[in-house]
């Protein structure tokens, strides 16, 4: 098991005994987990560490537990995550200064720059903040050229795993998801505006990507709307094709996680139009069985916790009561889960048990105490 991986590690172990000690006051089984986390080391190169792995993870962990005793450790694992942030916007700017593409890593919430920018905006970091917010801000309203066609300056170069493209993916690909794609930047710059960090070009960046994810909201061969996960450069140029299957409905890849990122960027423009359309899509994602059926285990990546958890939060702030009326199912599908069926790992956030039982203890606590632990997954 990874020490200090957030989504499948021990890091993720971590940031729910965090949140269970800052409701319940005893904190044996957080101080566990930290000293574990702490007898190994912990990554730090710009090429490794990001908000999931290595000191970014381990930093927003102990910034969400807000205990004292943490306070020298997240100290030094602060000055290398902005050093880690700096090193990563040098080279972001390099490539943009040479017009190419960037691979998803750079920008994306679980290895990029999105991600180490979820994590400033929650400690409270608003210099380097406002550097990644500008970056971003760049990203979705400067466009490329590949393979002679204009594209969008998100445009990955690289295949879906974030590997030299072939085939189909020879000349990249458009990611649409909250984890990997223009879903994670668009909501972290509508969270920050929220906070009150503003940037120049903020603005014309979430009504960029308001306008981009309106066009791409097609309709499905059974009538609901939603979003591709992700398209190679040829069907990306054919435009949004109607009459398609409808994806999974996850939180990293599928429609609620984007319709999350578009109801944000909506409320912070107050678009009302694209804040109808966000709570709509996410109201057909939960109800049309052809979607959830697809939906085969509990965890937060791609499973019942996180479509649970990203239906909440849009429900949460939604204008009409519809998507509420429509949680409880989900909920009984989620709390029949872990009994019976275990996810893929046991560790982690992500892919493990501990995302699940955080998710069912974040909903089922009437007035918690807030650690925001949800930002990074975007979702607040």
């Amino acid at each position: 098991m990874n020490h200090d991986d957030l989504g499948g590690g021990l890091a993720g172990n971590a940031l729910y005994e965090m949140v269970i000690a800052r409701e319940q006051g005893d904190w044996t089984a957080a101080h566990a987990t930290a000293k574990a986390i702490s007898s190994h080391p912990v990554a730090a190169h710009p090429a490794h560490a990001n908000l999931f792995r290595g000191a970014p993870a381990v930093a927003y962990v102990l910034h969400i537990a807000g205990h004292p005793a943490y306070a020298r450790s997240l100290a030094r694992l602060d000055a290398e995550t902005a050093a880690i942030v700096t090193d990563r916007l040098d080279a972001a700017h390099r490539r943009m200064a040479g017009g190419r593409p960037p691979r998803l890593r750079e920008y994306d919430l679980i290895s990029g720059l999105t991600g180490l920018g979820a994590y400033l905006l929650r400690r409270g970091r608003d210099n380097v903040l406002e550097r990644v917010l500008r970056y971003l801000a760049r990203l979705i309203t400067e466009p490329l050229t590949v393979d002679g066609h204009q594209v969008p300056g998100w445009w990955a170069a690289t295949d879906p795993r974030d590997a030299v493209g072939t085939g189909r993916f020879a000349h990249g690909h458009a990611n649409f998801g909250i984890a990997h794609g223009v879903a994670g930047p668009l909501a972290l710059l509508a969270l920050a505006r929220r906070a009150g960090h503003i940037v120049d070009g903020q603005d014309d960046a979430l009504a960029a990507g308001i306008t981009h994810l309106t066009a791409w909201a097609q309709p499905f061969d059974n009538g609901s709307i939603g979003w591709p996960e992700l398209l190679p450069l040829d069907a990306y140029r054919k435009g949004p094709r109607p009459g398609t299957a409808p994806g999974r409905p996850s939180w990293c890849y599928g429609t609620p996680g984007i319709a999350r990122a578009l109801q944000l960027a909506a409320l912070a423009l107050h678009d009302d139009t694209a804040r109808r359309l966000a709570e709509h899509t996410a109201l057909q994602a939960v109800t049309d069985p052809r979607q959830t059926t697809q939906i085969t285990e509990a965890s937060v990546c791609h499973g019942w916790a996180g479509l649970l958890l990203t239906a909440d939060r849009i429900a949460a702030e939604a204008a009409l009561p519809d998507l509420t009326d429509a949680l409880p199912s989900l909920h009984a599908h989620l709390e029949s889960r872990p009994v019976r069926h275990e996810t893929t790992e046991d560790a982690g956030l992500l892919t493990g048990n501990t995302g699940v039982l955080l998710t069912l203890h974040t909903l089922h606590t009437a007035r918690p105490v807030d650690p925001g632990w949800e930002t990074c997954l975007l979702l607040n």
